[in-house]
């Protein structure tokens, strides 16, 4: 990325557009022409959801039905999987394993509750390493019952593109040289955020999402004194300082904070830091919100058992500068390349497992789990975050730990989806 693509993000805030909180909603795919580089810029040909990127964001209560009738109007088959949502396994979205691919001109109906609150996210899950890259996404944002008490509830979607100067998306997605080093890379990047303008001393809840499908974004939020309270929509037990955030694509974090200045959104990079974007101020509070920002209200979520049912090792190997491996493509997990016709591991429901993710390659991976979320375990051996998605960077690993209660066939994969795409990915089921 050079320094004009960056700087030109700082005009980019793209406001998206955000549904009703009612149900049932039409997610159309389709091609659309859209304004990625700044406004005199080109635009670009990609697809999105209801003729926008990003697709409509979705909002429902806790414990709501959540009803989408998915169209499909790409060139190509698709299907929405729901990022970080523990629904029941017929409406998880992935072709392979849950339901038959969505052809062009036809549909599918989802139809699931949703049993936590929090910030997740929908996308495609077929040739998801292009069709996400070309604009197949969108936010979606469970309320709690009782939400925070904030001035305003805004999302912000990291995402990088792959663009000629014009404007146009560069081809060659299904490149093996970016498929086996670190994925596809943009040249170009900025925050999308759902208000552009705030007043300062106004508390606000951000709602940081990655969707990039390879980048991991480490970022610095200037102009707010703020506290994380979530990650990937799973509540903290307590707020914790701020400081530098680093996501990995399909990571989100929640933020709760005070406007101090302008919001800016940085990209810290080694040539230093890139505004993305910014959420300006105009004008001043004069009756803030006070006090301090308390937990959000716990998630109902299994805890493990002290002593696993089962514990197993998850090696990544392959990629550019890896060594060799027994699976047939570019990446394995335990020398298995894609998915097999039996399941990788197997539980009754109700077990808790461990299982440690191991980097054996030269680059970093975000290991996504369907339809559960796990604890990231510290070095002492003590329950750490509860994630769907885990960064583990090269040469390291990390342990977590879950109770598989979720019956059903799961995909366990690379969310740089260019690993997935050429054999990072494999599968449980749980009885």
């Amino acid at each position: 990325m050079n320094r004009r693509a960056f700087l030109a993000g700082t005009t980019a805030a793209l406001v998206f557009p955000r549904a009703t909180l009612a149900s049932p909603y039409i997610l159309r795919a389709e091609p659309i022409i859209a304004q990625i580089l700044p406004e005199g810029d080109g635009t670009t040909v990609m697809l999105g959801f209801n003729g926008s990127t990003p697709g409509p964001e979705l909002r429902v209560r806790l414990g709501d039905e959540l009803v989408v009738r998915f169209d499909n109007e790409t060139d190509e088959g698709s299907s929405i999987h729901w990022h970080g949502i523990r629904l029941e396994n017929a409406m998880d979205g992935v072709p392979e394993l849950t339901q038959p691919l969505v052809p062009t001109g036809g549909g599918f109906d989802y139809r699931f509750r949703v049993p936590d609150a929090g910030t997740y996210w929908y996308h495609s899950h077929n040739r998801s390493w292009e069709q996400v890259a070309k604009g197949l996404y969108g936010p979606l944002i469970i309320e709690e019952h009782t939400p925070p008490h904030v001035d305003h509830d805004i999302t912000v979607i990291l995402d990088d593109w792959r663009v000629e100067e014009a404007g146009a998306l560069k081809g060659g997605f299904g490149d093996m040289h970016d498929f086996a080093h670190a994925g596809r890379m943009g040249n170009y990047a900025k925050a999308i955020v759902s208000k552009a303008t705030v007043k300062k001393g106004d508390r606000v809840r951000l709602r940081l999402i990655n969707t990039a499908t390879a980048r991991v974004f480490p970022i610095k939020i200037e102009g707010l004194s703020a506290l994380a309270v979530a990650l990937d929509g799973m509540p903290l037990s307590a707020p914790r300082p701020l400081g530098d955030v680093t996501l990995a694509p399909a990571q989100r974090m929640d933020v709760i904070g005070d406007v101090t200045a302008a919001v800016d959104f940085l990209f810290m990079t080694r040539d230093g830091p890139y505004e993305l974007g910014a959420i300006t101020v105009d004008g001043e509070n004069s009756t803030p919100i006070t006090g301090p920002i308390a937990p959000l209200p716990a998630a109902n979520v299994a805890r493990p058992k002290d002593v696993p049912d089962q514990s197993l090792t998850l090696k990544m190997e392959g990629g550019a500068m890896g060594g060799r491996h027994a699976g047939d493509d570019i990446w394995a997990f335990n020398g298995v390349s894609g998915l097999s016709d039996t399941p990788w591991a197997t539980f009754k429901s109700g077990d808790t497992a461990i299982i440690d993710l191991v980097n054996d390659t030269s680059f970093p991976h975000g290991i996504h789990l369907h339809g559960h979320h796990f604890y990231e375990v510290n070095t002492d051996g003590s329950l750490g975050d509860l994630r769907d998605t885990s960064l583990v960077n090269a040469g390291q690993s990390q342990k977590i730990k879950t109770v598989f209660d979720n019956p059903g066939k799961w995909l366990l994969h690379c969310h740089m989806l260019g690993h997935q795409a050429s054999g990072m990915k494999t599968w449980v089921e749980v009885l």
